[in-house]
């Protein structure tokens, strides 16, 4: 792109936000308190996301008591259910958004991602039935990322969605460890109260004190605007994957190496509940430690990999240390083992971020959106295909806590001793070292992905797509595309 052209965009963002001031300030928003800014979306997530942590513990206890016989299978399948839908979801509700407006979505999507709460206690099969199909509106990231995209500019967009993602990270650092303990000392169903409540406070939130970030005269003419096919298709994106051989090449590899990683975060914090003895507090302590390596990992170590040893190395690198940490899940059979391979799954963490990075630095400025958006949708894609996988490896290979006697005795703590005697002559986890021979095969892919190309996909249509997920007249900068579905189904 010529600096002319540069120039010429940023005049029309800047005149476009300046539109949107003169129209707000004129009374074109809704009701809510103060202007629209990132700090509304960061409290929409915060509070969400802190609600749905304090059940980690109670969760993983219910979901064991209602499917004792396949415990790991059914979780795989409510996973996997939830992810399809949240993918197949996600580009009509954000194409919808941009006619109806923000506002009216983050309501939606928060009060039927909150819905299956309160239902824990209630009764555990509505709870795990609601959770599956609330992935259809699981997708508070999409609109969330869109309402930033309305009210930022594009140099304050990644520090803007960065603040998004760290608000994530922080709640589900904190809150695991906070349910666990009053769930010890006063009982679950108060933690599963405490929860309603949160999100309670979340849907009152939006409904008072969130402004719209679309104003109407913003908006396409009518609410009757038709949204094309083209916006609302999930697999838009990645029919496109197979018109490089340098695109087509990094996705197989995002798809090799997420695929067991999906499926590992469905199913991990049961895994160690259930079979390795964890209690509820050091499920919760795992958490915690873990969230605040892989930040580091991703903050100041993959800064200085990047600087020391080059994009695709430090990619390699990740993927090295994703087989070691998933092999290491799967042959390990003491709670020690599963602390010191969380340590190398932090380090782990640093292959998308690289990824991403590969991508904006060798792909052309106006093939960003293309590329980083098939990169996105086999994210999602794989966020249902992993847990139900990993549900099915634990299923055929028998790793149940019903093939043991129920003893009498209080704690449950000879089950766990019982269970490790058996394991000792199998793989304790099947499905995390079939994950480190997928991961293997993205390594061996990934060598064939030069350091420096140029990315050459055809846009065509794409920009229509991109409407799903932003507000047309607020285009991301490049290297900007981040994965809105992934959080919310993670959770």
């Amino acid at each position: 792109m010529t600096q002319g052209g540069k120039k010429k965009k940023r005049a029309v963002n800047r005149s476009i936000m300046l539109a949107k001031k003169i129209i707000i300030k004129d009374g074109g928003t809704p009701q809510g308190i103060g202007s629209p800014s990132v700090y509304h979306a960061v409290i929409v997530i915060f509070l969400e996301f802190f609600a749905w942590g304090l059940l980690t513990a109670p969760t993983l206890v219910v979901l064991h008591e209602t499917f004792p016989k396949h415990t790991f299978l059914m979780n795989g399948l409510i996973q996997g259910v939830k992810g399809l839908l949240s993918f197949l979801s996600a580009p009509l509700i954000g194409a919808l958004s941009d006619v109806w407006g923000r506002k009216s979505f983050l309501l939606l999507t928060v009060f039927f991602t909150c819905a299956p709460i309160p239902l824990m206690k209630i009764s555990p099969w509505w709870y795990f039935a609601v959770i599956s199909v609330s992935g259809v509106f699981a997708v508070t990231f999409s609109v969330v990322f869109a309402y930033v995209a309305d009210i930022t500019q594009e140099h304050e967009r990644s520090m803007a969605y960065g603040l998004v993602s760290a608000t994530f990270a922080a709640s589900l650092v904190t809150s695991p460890a906070i349910g666990a303990y009053l769930g010890r000392v006063y009982g679950d169903s108060l933690v599963v109260v405490l929860a309603t409540a949160i999100a309670l406070l979340d849907i009152c939130f939006i409904l008072v004190a969130v402004p719209e970030s679309l104003p109407e005269k913003m908006r396409p003419a009518s609410w009757g605007a038709p949204i094309s096919w083209e916006q609302a298709d999930p697999f838009a994106s990645l029919k496109k994957v197979g018109q490089d051989s340098i695109v087509l090449l990094i996705c197989i590899t995002v798809f090799l190496s997420y695929l067991p990683e999906a499926g590992q975060y469905s199913s991990f914090f049961l895994y160690l509940r259930q079979i390795m003895g964890f209690s509820s507090e050091s499920v919760a302590a795992f958490i915690a430690v873990l969230g605040i390596l892989s930040i580091i990992a991703q903050t100041i170590v993959l800064s200085l990999l990047m600087r020391s040893i080059g994009n695709k190395n430090t990619i390699l690198l990740g993927l090295g240390f994703q087989i070691l940490q998933l092999a290491w899940y799967g042959f390990g059979s003491e709670p020690w083992m599963m602390w010191a391979a969380g340590a190398v799954a932090a380090m782990s963490s640093i292959t998308f971020p690289a990824v991403s990075a590969l991508v904006s630095r060798t792909a052309d400025a106006d093939q960003q959106g293309v590329v980083q958006g098939m990169i996105t949708g086999i994210r999602g894609l794989c966020n249902g295909l992993g847990p139900a996988l990993y549900g099915f490896i634990f299923y055929i290979f028998h790793v149940e806590l019903n093939e043991l006697p129920m003893p009498e005795t209080s704690s449950g703590g000879s089950v766990d001793t019982q269970y490790h005697l058996q394991q000792n002559s199998i793989i304790p986890g099947p499905p995390f070292l079939f994950g480190a021979c997928s991961v293997l095969l993205a390594l061996l892919v990934a060598l064939f992905i030069p350091e420096h190309t140029n990315l050459t996909v055809r846009a065509g249509s794409w920009k229509k797509h991109c409407g799903a997920h932003g507000h047309p007249h607020s285009p991301q900068a490049p290297g900007e595309a981040k994965e809105p579905l992934l959080q919310d189904t993670n959770v």
